[in-house]
């Protein structure tokens, strides 16, 4: 029987992850034609309607985006303490974009923007180690054997053993600027790390994520990816995942 799997239609709607779509099937808030279903290989058919916690949902098509973040908006698209974010910058006609991943407020760089649920956790699943690349300035000198700390591991929280592979840029006694590669996503690693070596970040602009590239954008400009360069993502993606 044809159909498309339960779970990839309500990613396809961009509301979440089919990771994400098969715990809510598996909770029983999702329902086909008005029943609910529980059965996560549940195939949905073209004249199907099918709820999420009584809404209905429907695929939408896909859109890629990049987006440069400047400093001072949160990447989030709503804020309870009246911050500026993202979202700010943004025409509405993008609102129902989530960011793959987050910046903090002081960085800077590149986030990239879509309503593919499936790509967002290709992009931050921690089984993939998806590189992610920063250009960094701290104050002060960093030293060779700190540089092999960072490769080798550095405890920023208990039990969070966070690592970074540094290629010093420029270095003098007033400051250093790296080339940062990240294969983990955890919550302001790089700025913890220098931190535990005891560096002040000055400037954290993200370069790149996987295949994609700031290349081209200003501050607050966002720019559509085109096709091919999704194409060339989910190759690349394809082949990490399978090392």
């Amino acid at each position: 029987m044809s159909g498309t799997r339960l779970n990839k239609y309500i990613a396809s709607s961009g509301l979440c992850s089919r990771r994400k779509a098969d715990e809510l099937i598996e909770s029983g808030v999702v329902s086909v034609n008005g029943k609910k279903v529980t059965e996560l290989g549940y195939l949905v058919q073209e004249k199907d309607k099918v709820f999420v916690e009584k809404k209905l949902i429907h695929p939408a098509k896909h859109e890629y985006y990049r987006f440069y973040k400047p400093a001072g908006y949160i990447t989030t698209s709503d804020d309870e303490k009246g911050r500026k974010t993202i979202y700010d910058l943004l025409p509405e006609k993008l609102y129902g974009l989530k960011p793959v991943g987050r910046l903090d407020k002081d960085s800077t760089g590149l986030l990239i923007l879509t309503n593919d649920g499936d790509l967002i956790n290709d992009l931050t699943h921690p089984s993939v180690k998806v590189p992610k690349i920063y250009l960094v300035s701290i104050d002060g000198r960093i030293h060779p054997h700190q540089v092999e700390q960072m490769a080798s591991g550095i405890e920023i929280e208990k039990g969070k053993i966070a690592y970074a592979d540094v290629v010093v840029l420029e270095s003098d006694n007033k400051h250093t600027m790296m080339q940062i590669t990240l294969y983990q996503g955890l919550n302001r690693q790089i700025r913890k790390m220098f931190e535990y070596l005891g560096f002040e970040v000055k400037s954290l602009k993200r370069i790149q994520h996987a295949t994609i590239s700031l290349d081209g954008l200003k501050r607050g400009e966002f720019k559509p990816i085109k096709p091919q360069q999704i194409k060339e993502l989910r190759n690349f993606l394809n082949r990490i995942a399978t090392k």
